[in-house]
């Protein structure tokens, strides 16, 4: 099996995946799955489309991600993930569908507007 390279996107973070067949080691940044996130909700929504397909093990990532915070992060890789899995094997397609990791979740952060403190936020009123 050749290397699978897929892109997936959360708010501002952008996750480049790079899949090939191997034992299940994940590498983020060039570091530990373990290492580059502490907390154990982001390696679950990391490893989600794999135990979905039951391809948990099977597979070798490198991922190269930038942006955004962990859980974005995070979210990205698991699109990522879920495009590679499509690309593998067809048949997974529709119970990744069906689970809502094929979809790219549009929401972002709206822009700051002049004349307000934020986006909607006005500045506070005095009457005197």
């Amino acid at each position: 099996m050749e290397v699978v390279n897929k892109i997936g996107r959360r708010k501002t973070s952008v996750a480049r995946l790079y899949l090939s067949a191997g034992n299940g080691n994940i590498s983020i940044n060039g570091r530990d799955l373990e290492d580059y996130f502490p907390l154990e909700i982001h390696r679950i929504i990391i490893k989600q489309p794999l135990t979905l397909v039951e391809a948990d093990g099977k597979y070798d990532m490198s991922v190269n991600v930038s942006g955004g915070g962990f859980k974005g992060q995070a979210e990205a890789i698991r699109l990522a993930v879920s495009r590679a899995l499509v690309e593998i094997n067809d048949e997974s397609k529709s119970a990744l569908k069906k689970e809502g990791f094929l979809t790219r979740d549009p929401r972002m952060v709206e822009r700051k507007k002049y004349g307000k403190r934020k986006a909607r936020r006005r500045f506070q009123f005095s009457k005197r």
